[in-house]
């Protein structure tokens, strides 16, 4: 089971993960999880600007910033990517946000196949208020793509490399929506709290939606279907999902 670490000054717990970002968070008691996107992706260095502008005018601590999604131009290289995690987490740092040295914020980082941005952009973040009275707590979980993260190279650890065929994208599928299960499972929910069950992909997913996807539950409030690929070269599957009460859009 993985490990649940709280950001008791903040009012949530995560799902200890690797350095550049948690496995998941989760409200606690007397607090809640919100979540904003900006109208259009912002650069990363105006996105983390803006979004301190946001925690100050709710009188909130930076520490409360618990969850965001990026979106990137193209997938990066195992290396690009390492060195855009050291850039990512130093801001972090400088906030003061990592617990003893642990990133407690979770993560989704995808590469719009179309429309892309031209750079390492912000598309939405989440973070934690005082709740409004409400008993059913809120979660975000991290994406995941088809390669289990930490081992030091995703390439030699992804399910079916390369394998785009029906079948090899199935077996993928089945190991992100388990992945996701498990995240969900750690922070205390399952599908049925999902306000939100997103998907990242530029393949085709019809062959095996009904059975894997839908017939499996995980889509109680839809299913958003990104035309994107996972940030790292070589995976072709990425998920995410989350519960929430509250959604806001920043112009």
């Amino acid at each position: 089971m993985p490990e649940v670490l709280t950001v008791d000054a903040a009012g949530f717990r995560f799902i200890k993960g690797v350095f550049q970002y948690s496995g998941g968070v989760a409200s606690e008691a007397g607090h809640e999880i919100r979540r904003a996107r900006f109208i259009r992706p912002v650069p990363l260095a105006e996105g983390f600007a803006a979004i301190e502008k946001h925690l100050k005018s709710l009188d909130r601590p930076l520490s409360a910033f618990c969850a965001c999604e990026l979106r990137s131009p193209a997938p990066f290289t195992e290396a690009e990517f390492a060195a855009f995690n050291r850039l990512y987490v130093g801001t972090l740092e400088r906030w003061g946000v990592l617990l003893d040295g642990v990133n407690p914020v979770a993560r989704t980082n995808i590469c719009p196949e179309l429309d892309k941005p031209a750079g390492p952009s912000f598309y939405a973040f989440s973070y934690t208020v005082p709740s409004q009275g409400r008993a059913r707590g809120s979660f975000v979980a991290a994406g995941s793509g088809e390669a289990p993260e930490g081992k030091g190279s995703y390439r030699d650890h992804a399910i079916r490399l390369g394998d785009r065929s029906p079948e090899g994208l199935r077996e993928k599928a089945r190991w992100v929506l388990g992945e996701m299960e498990r995240r969900m499972s750690a922070l205390g929910f399952d599908w049925s709290h999902a306000t939100g069950t997103h998907l990242y992909t530029v393949f085709d997913v019809h062959p095996f939606l009904q059975e894997e996807i839908v017939g499996r539950g995980a889509t109680p409030a839809g299913l958003t279907w990104h035309f994107a690929r996972p940030p790292v070269r070589d995976l072709d599957f990425e998920m995410d999902v989350r519960g929430v009460p509250h959604e806001l859009v920043l112009g």
